[in-house]
């Protein structure tokens, strides 16, 4: 059920991206880079919007302008990241990042480009005709990805890198909450926004996901593919940086992964059977092989 969710809501947010970038039209590498770097990936925020929508009954024609909204969001994200200033890498996805395929310059502006679509998609009316939800969605994203979320998340890795010492469990919990979590969140609570309901619950749900996925992605860092995970633990060990993995131990960290897990679950019990789903994309986060 949830891989077919997934590969449904993958179909749905590639649609309306691929509209969108028919309507921009050519505008040089810019436009061309922002349609290269919204490609691919799992949806995984983008299904969760979606979902969430389904729970609550609003149509997805009108929720794939959210779930498209956070999927640029995302993107702009991973663009920016990529830069030599920042983790400068020359791959992803298994291609030249933007900044190897065009320049730094170009890399810049997709990011910025793909940032403002991101906001511009939570202002159709075809999402919704009532304009206090579309302020309501905009400004939840505007901190969700800003200095009280996703940026300050990626400040406080930054710090982590020069602050002579590694980070404790608990700081290295509250920057993935900012930097990976927080977009997570807004993804999951975007259903009920729209349809004017208390998020409360998934916001439960989500803490937990999002926290399970970064301490997945740890894991993976150290079972995946020998070289690159060598490459990525002798830098991070370089800049004194800690991770779930570091701290807790392998099995620890599986078996924290495994609580969050159960924790979200949990947080759903107010609706039923409806959200086995979400139930299925907890658990796939933390059983994913890539």
């Amino acid at each position: 059920m949830f891989q077919q969710a997934l590969a449904q809501a993958a179909t749905r947010v590639q649609t309306r991206l691929d509209a969108e970038f028919v309507r921009i039209g050519d505008q040089g590498p810019v436009a061309e880079g922002m349609a290269y770097a919204s490609r691919g990936g799992k949806r995984l925020r983008g299904f969760l919007v979606l979902e969430s929508a389904r729970l609550h009954g609003v149509d997805p024609a009108q929720a794939e302008f959210a779930a498209a909204s956070v999927e640029c969001l995302h993107a702009y994200s991973l663009v920016h990241d990529d830069l030599p200033c920042m983790d400068d890498d020359d791959l992803r996805r298994g291609l030249p990042t933007v900044h190897r395929k065009w320049n730094d310059g170009i890399a810049v502006l997709v990011g910025d480009a793909l940032q403002t679509l991101a906001f511009e998609l939570l202002t159709r009316p075809e999402m919704t005709y009532d304009p206090a939800v579309r302020v309501d969605l905009l400004a939840s994203l505007a901190r969700a990805s800003g200095i009280e979320g996703m940026v300050l998340g990626q400040a406080q890795d930054i710090a982590a890198e020069s602050a002579g010492r590694p980070l404790t469990l608990d700081e290295i919990t509250v920057l993935q909450a900012n930097k990976t979590g927080a977009l997570i969140r807004w993804s999951a609570e975007a259903g009920a926004r729209l349809a004017g309901a208390d998020p409360a619950a998934l916001t439960q749900y989500s803490t937990a996901l999002g926290l399970a996925f970064q301490i997945a992605d740890d894991i993976l860092d150290v079972e995946g593919d020998a070289e690159a995970a060598g490459k990525r633990l002798r830098k991070d060990e370089a800049a004194g940086k800690a991770t779930f993995v570091s701290l807790l131990g392998l099995e620890g960290a599986r078996a924290r992964a495994q609580g969050l897990v159960e924790d979200a679950e949990t947080a759903l019990a107010s609706y039923g059977a409806q959200a086995e789903t979400l139930r299925e994309a907890a658990r796939f986060v933390i059983s994913r092989t890539h």
